[in-house]
């Protein structure tokens, strides 16, 4: 069982941890403008500020952390956000801004825990491993998932968005192994000075490693394959291991196995997977109360809600789904879309329908990333909103493996938008009797019910309950 560390009681340090080692850089005029301008585009990228009660908490166990870094040593100097995201990440930006998930919260065990990714995050920061990249990619890779194209003497840039993004896991920074281990280093040293136990690091690094391999589990994909994307970054194992190093080289004592259990409280209702303001995800199918749709994707495809946009990925390729106003001009629709993208000219437009929904479609060639692909646009005819995909195959592939998913939408009813409800974390008190199976039954999931609460909870498979201590419930609300 690998317990979970209390976090200890913060103490006042004579003077930041990097001030300390003679190595402050203050935050600049420059960098706090380009912070400031990116602050409103990130917030949007990521569902917006979360209004819980839990965003002071966070914003004021951020605070702590930053100013050990020695940018400033002036808590509000620093801007920390709670986001409205499923999606498990945290990330800062030059400026003084620090941001964490809802999602990731949910993970965490301990408030030590979470001052780790904040020192983390800030470390990256510290030592300007940004430094080199451009506004857009030091903020994140935002421009990661961007598929460039050209058809005809046009170019269809940024087709796949946010959504695609997300899809792809590209919300975690493409740092290399060096730098993420120097902002290992320095995260431990900034919790430490905080009056953190330094062990959490390697305590949230195995939860991270554990939600990632069950994921994958759960998507149908190697739990032990290296994604693409992330193939210039450290082995999780292996960073564990060198966060655990790094916490023992400050001469802390590990803490005794105990729960903290004024943090686990503080998870109570906390927003979990998707806001049904935006839509939710159930299984491979995909609802929007507000919008009154719905769509299916085909069986080991992923599906990604960004706050802009949908996205579908498989091997057929990517397709990305998105709302405008509405028209019965589908056609005219297709080709204005196409020529917003740079396309010269649309071509054929056909026609169907979709659970009783008219839709049209137009495939024109085009070229990604040095790849011949097909571009696909595909609208729908909805009463009060014009809905489409636009879909990104093999060249001559057309709608190819994506007829079933463009197949598959259709209208919600006023009744079924009003059944969905989302779902909250809850804290429950083990009771006598209690046990992993009869806890796990009463997570809000169809599937993995046994492996998501042991991975929620930080529990090894063969992990025994006693009554009195707290578990993280996923319920419907």
């Amino acid at each position: 069982m690998r317990y979970l560390l209390a976090a200890t009681a913060l103490v006042t340090c004579a003077a930041p941890a990097a001030a300390q080692s003679g190595s402050v850089r203050a935050i600049s005029a420059s960098e706090r403008s380009q912070g400031a301008q990116a602050n409103p585009q990130l917030l949007a990228e990521f569902g917006g500020k979360y209004d819980g009660p839990q965003a002071t908490y966070v914003e004021q166990v951020g605070k702590r952390v930053a100013v050990q870094s020695g940018l400033s040593n002036a808590q509000n100097d620093f801007t920390v956000a709670l986001l409205n995201s499923p999606i498990e990440n945290a990330f800062a930006i030059p400026g003084g801004y620090v941001y964490v998930t809802r999602q990731l919260m949910a993970l965490m065990n301990s408030e030590a825990e979470l001052a780790s990714v904040m020192g983390h995050e800030v470390g990256h920061v510290a030592a300007r491993h940004s430094a080199a990249r451009n506004r857009t990619s030091s903020i994140g890779g935002l421009l990661s998932g961007v598929v460039g194209a050209v058809a005809g003497n046009g170019a269809i840039g940024q087709l796949l968005g946010a959504g695609a993004r997300q899809a792809a896991g590209l919300y975690t920074l493409k740092y290399g192994r060096d730098q993420e281990y120097a902002a290992d280093g320095l995260g431990v040293r900034y919790i430490t000075a905080a009056g953190y136990t330094p062990y959490a690091a390697a305590d949230m690094l195995a939860q991270l490693n554990d939600s990632t391999g069950l994921q994958a589990q759960i998507a149908g994909r190697d739990a032990n394959a290296v994604p693409s994307w992330a193939s210039t970054h450290p082995n999780g194992a292996d960073r564990i291991r060198r966060a655990r190093a790094l916490a023992q080289a400050t001469g802390k004592p590990d803490a005794a196995p105990t729960q903290d259990t004024a943090f686990l409280r503080r998870l109570d209702g906390l927003r979990y997977d998707d806001d049904p303001a935006q839509g939710v995800i159930d299984g491979q199918t995909f609802r929007h109360p507000a919008m009154r749709v719905r769509f299916t994707a085909p069986a080991g495809y992923q599906i990604a809600n960004g706050t802009d946009a949908v996205t579908v990925t498989g091997t057929a390729g990517q397709a990305q789904f998105r709302a405008a106003p509405a028209t019965s001009d589908l056609s005219g629709f297709i080709t204005q879309r196409f020529s917003s993208l740079g396309a010269s000219s649309a071509g054929e437009v056909r026609t169907g329908s979709a659970g009783g929904v008219p839709f049209a479609y137009s495939t024109v060639g085009a070229s990604a990333n040095g790849r011949a692909v097909d571009a696909t646009i595909v609208a729908y005819r909805f009463p009060s909103a014009t809905y489409s995909f636009t879909l990104i195959t093999q060249r001559g592939a057309g709608v190819g493996g994506f007829a079933p998913l463009v197949e598959s939408v259709a209208p919600l009813s006023a009744s079924e938008a009003a059944a969905i409800k989302g779902k909250r974390i809850r804290i429950a008190t083990v009771k006598a009797g209690d046990t992993v199976d009869t806890l796990a039954r009463q997570m809000a999931y169809s599937n993995y019910q046994r492996e998501r609460f042991l991975t929620l909870n930080g529990l090894d498979d063969d992990a025994r309950l006693t009554p009195g201590m707290l578990v993280k419930l996923v319920v419907a609300g």
